[in-house]
C-alpha cells in the first residue's frame, strides 16, 4: 500500500498516543501501521479501528513509516486526521 496518502495528508497524528486519542474520538480517517512494532503497542489501537470501522494499512517497517511522517525516528502508528 502506497504511503502517498499518508505524506499529502493536511493533519495526522504520529505515535501511539496521538494516534490512540483520534481513534478514540472517531477524528481519524485512516490509521497506518508498522508490521515490525511491538504488538503490545498497536493491537489495541487495531482493536478500536476495527470495532469503529477505520479502515488500517499495514506499513512494511517503522522506519518506512517515520519517514512518511517527515520524522527522523521509526513510527509505530500514525493517522490521517484530514485529507
Amino acid at each position: 500500500m502506497s504511503l502517498e496518502p499518508l505524506k499529502s495528508a493536511r493533519k495526522r497524528t504520529v505515535g501511539a498516543k496521538q494516534t490512540i486519542k483520534a481513534v478514540e474520538k472517531s477524528q481519524a480517517k485512516e490509521v497506518y501501521w508498522a508490521s515490525d512494532a511491538e504488538a503490545r503497542v498497536v493491537d489495541p489501537i487495531l482493536r478500536i479501528c476495527s470495532s469503529k470501522n477505520i479502515p488500517t494499512v499495514k506499513v512494511e517497517s517503522m522506519k518506512d513509516l517515520g519517514r512518511a511522517c517527515n520524522i527522523e525516528v521509526g513510527c509505530a502508528i500514525a493517522a490521517i486526521t484530514e485529507y
